[in-house]
């Protein structure tokens, strides 16, 4: 889990800067605030997809922060057993408000090209 506070450390920061004015919260304000954080958080699973001379993200998860468990674990096996290789990205919310992204390419088939993009109802950041 260090590397997904590591991921939300700049929006944490710049939450303890902006509205309780401390530029500078210690590795133990960041803990604190992302052990609350967290369990509030959702998570999109994206894929980059080729299309014609350019890119989109074709959406193919979405989590609550209860289902992300085996995902935070180990997102590179998760990803790569469940939807193949490819160009990944993790965007991270709470609620409507972006937290951060990651980007993973796992190695192999893409088994992602075979499954259906998640229809938008069901990637809202809620």
């Amino acid at each position: 889990m260090e590397w997904v506070l590591n991921l939300f450390s700049e929006y944490i920061e710049n939450d303890f800067k902006k509205r309780l004015g401390n530029p500078k919260p210690t590795i133990d304000d960041l803990w604190r605030t992302f052990e609350v954080l967290f369990p509030t958080t959702t998570a999109r699973l994206l894929v980059q997809e080729p299309v014609g001379n350019t890119v989109r993200f074709k959406a193919l998860a979405f989590y609550h922060a209860d289902e992300m468990g085996p995902l935070i674990e180990d997102p590179m096996r998760y990803i790569k057993e469940h939807f193949g290789g490819g160009k990944f990205k993790i965007n991270f919310y709470c609620g409507m408000q972006f937290i951060a992204t990651i980007n993973f390419k796992p190695e192999g088939p893409e088994i992602w090209r075979d499954l259906p993009e998640l229809p938008e109802s069901h990637i809202s950041a809620s």
